[in-house]
This record gives C-alpha cells, sequence and structure tokens, in this order.
C-alpha cells in the first residue's frame, strides 16, 4: 500500500507507533517501523501522533496536518468537571441568527468526534432559512397528530395548534441535521458521537443547542414529506438533529443528576 514513510534519521525505533496502531499494520524492520502487507488502515493517525520524535509519516494522515500539543492547556481535575456539567438543552433562544462562520465552526468540531472503526461517514445539513424551519414544525406535527404515539406528545400539539408554541425546534434560527448513507450501520452512532462534540463546544462560541427529538423521529419515518423538503437525497438517511441558536437566558447553577449507581468487578 504504501503509506507509510519513516524518516530514519529521526527514528529512534522505541515501537510506539506499532503498539499503538488499532489494526497492527505496522511491524519493526532494520531500519524502522514498516507496513505489513494485505492489511487495512483506518487514518487513526495514531502512528503519526505519538511519534516523539516526528519520525513517520502516513499518507492517509499526513504529519503536516497534524497540530503539536506541546503547549496546550489542559484543563484540570476541577475545570473538566464543571465545563462538561454546565453545558444544558437550551429551549429558549433570542431572536438572532447564528452567523455562517460560527455554525461552520460548530460542524468542523463535529466532524473530528470519535467514531467506530473511524468510520466517520456523517455529512451535515445546516438550516439558516427560518421559513423553512416552520414549515417542518407544520410538517412535524401534522405527523405526530396522526401517528400512533400521539398521546406521548400530546401537549406539544395542543400548545402549537392553540398557542403557537413551538415546541419541535423551540424557535431556534438554525437547525443542524447529521445525516449518512442508508446502507452505513454505524450512522446513528457515530451522528450521536459527532453532535455531542458540537453541543459541548456551542457554549464557547457563546451558543446553546438541544436535541430534536420529535424531529428526529418524524424525518426518520419512511418517504417521510421532510426528507423532501429538506432536499435530503434518497441515499441518505437522518441519523441526528439539534437546534442551535443564542440562549434566551443563562444558568447560574450546576445541576445535579441521580445518585451514582455502579457495580464494580475485581
Amino acid at each position: 500500500m504504501n503509506l507509510i514513510k519513516v524518516n530514519e534519521e529521526k527514528c529512534i525505533k522505541c515501537g510506539l507507533c506499532i503498539k499503538e496502531c488499532p489494526v497492527n499494520i505496522l511491524s519493526m524492520g532494520e531500519k524502522g517501523p514498516k507496513e505489513i502487507e494485505n492489511t487495512n488502515c483506518i487514518a487513526c493517525g495514531h502512528c503519526v501522533a505519538i511519534c516523539p520524535k516526528a519520525a513517520i509519516d502516513n499518507k492517509k494522515a499526513p504529519l503536516s496536518q497534524q497540530i503539536e500539543l506541546e503547549d496546550f492547556p489542559k484543563l484540570n481535575e476541577h475545570q473538566a468537571e464543571y465545563f462538561l456539567r454546565s453545558r444544558r438543552s437550551i429551549r429558549n433562544y433570542k431572536d438572532e441568527s447564528v452567523s455562517r462562520e460560527k455554525l461552520t465552526k460548530l460542524i468542523d468540531i463535529a466532524r473530528q468526534a470519535p467514531t467506530a472503526s473511524n468510520s466517520q461517514g456523517i455529512s451535515f445539513v445546516v438550516v439558516e432559512n427560518k421559513e423553512l424551519l416552520k414549515k417542518a414544525v407544520e410538517i412535524s406535527i401534522q405527523m405526530i397528530e396522526a401517528s400512533p404515539l400521539r398521546h406521548l406528545v400530546e401537549e406539544a400539539i395542543v400548545s402549537y395548534r392553540e398557542e403557537g408554541i413551538d415546541s419541535i425546534f423551540r424557535d431556534a434560527p438554525n437547525l443542524i441535521m447529521a445525516i449518512s448513507n442508508k446502507e452505513f450501520q454505524y450512522g446513528r452512532d457515530n451522528a450521536v458521537s459527532c453532535l455531542t462534540y458540537l453541543e459541548l463546544y456551542a457554549p464557547s462560541l457563546g451558543l446553546g443547542s438541544c436535541w430534536a427529538g420529535i424531529f428526529e423521529h418524524c424525518i426518520s419515518i419512511d418517504n417521510s414529506p421532510l426528507l423532501k423538503l429538506f432536499n435530503i437525497p434518497e441515499e441518505k438517511k437522518v441519523v441526528g438533529a439539534v437546534m442551535v441558536g443564542y440562549p434566551k437566558y443563562s444558568y447560574k447553577r450546576l445541576v445535579d443528576k441521580n445518585p451514582l449507581d455502579a457495580t464494580f468487578i475485581a
């Protein structure tokens, strides 16, 4: 395959690249690590990223595209806990559109999330058109009105029909959908990972987000009119969706969850 190139002058034959390769495509040769024939590199980039001497390169994960971490300011334990726990599902948004620059930053971070065997396979549809979102709300309400699951979201239907309250997108100005090929078995799993990255990154841009669960259900139904509304290609499926916008309110405290329930097997 000739994916691997080693700088023999820099290589110290420490073997870290070999030990860290998740699919075991490397072995140690006389001049340093070499590729085993008939193997399948998953382009994770571990071999390049872990090398202490920057001595190895991989065509699927080029050294030139990796970022040095020497001066990276890591969060301490307390900061990391507060960072994760401060994320909240936002259901009230300002009437203000998010710039395309920020939306692009969100999905660019989302694509960096871990995926099954580095399969990735997720692309994004970003909706900026508010009128299109309003149409999607009406279609979603119509679909759940006719659904056997109507009783589970009866309140959302009544509040929309009687008061015009949007329980689908919560009046968020933007929607981000993760899509994959229909036959891709890791579509949903990878989308959850990607959109979780997006949600955790959003507050750093002053943004909030929330999973659009009712909408996800409606657009996942065979021949859903929502697929045509958003021009989703026939060979694709929507595997995740979050609403995005500027939070109308700010939270002052961290909220606790149910008590920890864990079993340790020694």
